[in-house]
């Protein structure tokens, strides 16, 4: 069916209209932008290079890096563009394509915090089958189930938002283009759209944050009930704290976005909550593995020796 759609462009009015903020936001979001894509890059780098690092745990970390890197080029440049050059205009089939990536790599990335979680699971919780369990040929598959079912919960949204008609406004009061604000802006109806927001989208979410506190859940009893010394029950948590610490910094944002049954308005919170998971969180999922891995530490300085 062909789209019927009267706008052939939107305008992305950012996050502030006042040139102080303005300039002070293009330097902090520039500086996050480039740590994301040094510190991810040099995961990456390490990761498929560094033989100590070919291990199921660091080979999640490395799909976890590309995503961020992906994930935030899809709505940063944009956003900084727009600090520098004002509102900024988005072809129709440009927003559609940065809507699909967004949640493409978005709901990747949820799916994949959950598989690193069954990870520590088995690593903590069943150590002598762990090499059977977590296979080369059992990570790649979980790793392609992740990002699949980014694609396809992207591509729902994509083709269920290429159907609306936009015939009023064309302002987009976001940074980048998201489901949400593009509903409001709808001039067909959007109860469909409203309850795959609602239903699917809440259960990717939910879903996979489910499994990671039933993992967390069961290696807590497990080390509690098995490991008696101190040291001993203080080393696993050692191990999940990074993931912890990202899983955290990922889902709090995302459950406040995403998580409440969403209804015809736009509210303004969301956007800054965007800006935690889009740009802020993918600039600190590096140094939060660096600062707290020994192995990484090691594997970027033997990198950094060797340049």
């Amino acid at each position: 069916m062909l789209n019927q759609t009267e706008v052939s462009e939107f305008i992305l009015l950012g996050l502030t209209d006042v040139q102080a903020l303005q300039h002070f936001f293009f330097i902090s979001f520039l500086l996050l932008y480039l740590t994301s894509l040094l510190g991810n890059g040099a995961i990456v780098t390490m990761v498929i290079f560094e033989p100590r690092l070919h291990t199921p745990m660091y080979f999640f970390l490395g799909n976890l890096s590309c995503l961020d890197i992906f994930y935030s080029t899809v709505t940063v440049p944009k956003m900084l563009t727009g600090f520098l050059f004002g509102h900024q205009p988005i072809s129709f089939g440009g927003c559609l394509a940065q809507l699909h990536f967004f949640h493409f790599l978005g709901s990747t990335e949820a799916v994949l915090l959950a598989t690193m979680a069954y990870d520590r699971y088995v690593a903590i919780c069943n150590p002598l089958r762990y090499a059977l369990v977590m296979s080369p040929r059992t990570c790649l598959l979980l790793a392609v189930a992740s990002w699949s079912t980014g694609f396809v919960h992207a591509m729902m949204h994509s083709v269920m938002t290429s159907q609306l008609s936009f015939c009023g406004h064309n302002d987009i009061r976001h940074f980048f283009c998201d489901i949400k604000p593009l509903l409001v802006l709808a001039c067909s109806t959007t109860s469909l759209n409203m309850t795959l927001l609602n239903v699917v989208t809440t259960s990717i979410v939910l879903g996979p944050f489910t499994l990671i506190v039933l993992s967390y859940l069961y290696i807590i009893s497990f080390v509690f009930q098995k490991v008696r010394s101190q040291e001993g029950r203080w080393k696993p948590f050692s191990t999940c704290a990074s993931h912890l610490t990202i899983v955290a910094l990922f889902y709090i944002p995302v459950l406040c976005n995403y998580t409440p049954p969403s209804s015809g308005s736009f509210p303004k919170r969301d956007v800054q909550v965007s800006l935690m998971y889009s740009a802020v969180t993918p600039a600190l999922n590096p140094l939060i593995y660096t600062l707290r891995n020994q192995e990484v530490r090691s594997a970027l300085r033997k990198m950094l020796g060797r340049k």
